[in-house]
């Protein structure tokens, strides 16, 4: 369990806001003011709050001052019986799980990503100050890496996984299970391969350790000031896959396509919809001027892009449904043209290569009971053509 540690005075309170705003309830203490750091008597321990939320198969513990603790129950968030949370009972819980120093950062840029590590699960930390007073999300972090097998995706990950060189984007929205697919992605290349992986992330989530291959991990903060210089180091660690925790900035992405024409195979995030959508999400960092080198790079370093959600299932659990790409001979005629609304139907037809649509992987969800024909047209990217899948008519 993490060990306590002496925390410094809080920050002094923010300007004052317009009159016509409605004043910060009673319980958000002023944050210059006096506070202990010994947890009120009554009030659960932070550990408690998160072993809770492990026991039950609660994703996030969500905590601030002037609410009330809630989790993320399987997509949804879920409230508590515990009282409003003051800032006495905040702060004794910051001091639980973070340092002096992660506290001096969070004062300086008033956000702050960390981790801790229990006995039963690694949490992701995210610290923020609001109108209110602060507030913090810990994502439970299994330490058990779910395979490829148990998470049902389909085989072309693993055949993915078999490339030697070149360009893999998982993406999708926060919470979509980005880090589960990648942790499994690893974890069945460090069974099954003697290839060396560096993982560069923001912080640290899934740890594996070595096994056929040589993993090594480095934090950005801790082990690494900024991605992009991790990334440049990193090709002259004799590495043969890279994983970039988040694709963030042009130079992130510059980088990392370099090293896939380098012949490295480099796995990434990024926060897009669908496929196609990633490609000019990618190009729109660059200026007009550049796009047209950046398409033909694109085209000659990508192998896939892995598009992904997750929608709660008919048992009360959740499963990923996905949009991917494989980057195939017409498919890079087509990037590198920038004809994108032509890949759409390349993906329809494109089942040998291993393409699929969010429509057909959700359908495919459908037909095996697991979610109701009101989530499959919800979370359909064109909800008509998921109608006349639903009818039969395609």
């Amino acid at each position: 369990m993490v060990n306590s540690r002496n925390f410094p005075a809080p920050p002094p309170p923010a300007p004052s806001l317009s009159t016509n705003f409605p004043p910060p309830p009673p319980s958000a203490v002023a944050k210059a003011a006096p506070v202990s750091y010994q947890l009120p008597a009554g009030q659960p321990t932070i550990g408690d709050l998160v072993s809770e939320a492990f026991d039950a198969g609660y994703s996030d513990v969500h905590v601030g001052v002037g609410e009330i603790p809630r989790f993320r129950n399987r997509g949804e968030i879920q409230t508590t019986d515990y009282p409003e949370t003051d800032l006495a009972t905040f702060m004794a819980w910051l001091h639980e799980v973070l340092s002096e120093e992660e506290i001096r950062k969070f004062r300086e840029n008033l956000d702050f990503d960390g981790a801790t590590q229990y006995e039963f699960a690694r949490v992701r930390i995210n610290l923020f100050d609001s109108l209110y007073g602060y507030g913090m999300v810990m994502r439970l972090i299994p330490m058990q890496i779910a395979t490829l097998e148990e998470l049902r995706l389909p085989a072309v990950f693993r055949d993915v996984c078999h490339q030697h060189k070149g360009l893999i984007l998982v993406t999708g929205p926060t919470g979509s299970g980005k880090s589960t697919t990648m942790a499994a992605m690893v974890d069945y290349m460090n069974k099954e391969m003697p290839r060396h992986i560096i993982t560069i992330e923001d912080p640290i989530e899934f740890i594996h350790k070595s096994k056929r291959a040589l993993i090594k991990h480095r934090e950005v903060g801790s082990n690494t000031l900024f991605f992009d210089t991790a990334l440049k180091a990193a090709l002259r660690e004799d590495p043969d896959v890279i994983l970039v925790g988040e694709m963030r900035d042009r130079e992130t992405v510059n980088t990392a396509l370099k090293a896939a024409q380098t012949g490295h195979l480099v796995i990434g995030t990024l926060h897009t919809n669908s496929a196609i959508k990633t490609i000019e999400r990618i190009l729109n960092l660059f200026k007009p001027e550049e796009q047209a080198v950046m398409r033909i790079s694109i085209a000659e370093s990508l192998v896939g892009i892995i598009s992904q959600g997750l929608c709660r299932t008919t048992d009360g659990k959740r499963a990923a449904y996905h949009d991917i790409l494989i980057n195939t001979e017409t498919v890079k005629d087509y990037i590198r043209d920038g004809k994108y609304d032509d890949i759409a139907p390349l993906m329809t037809d494109g089942e040998f290569d291993g393409m699929l649509t969010m429509n057909k992987s959700l359908f495919a969800l459908y037909q095996e009971g697991r979610i109701t024909e009101e989530t499959a047209l919800e979370l359909s990217p064109t909800p008509n053509e998921m109608a006349m899948m639903l009818r039969g008519k395609i």
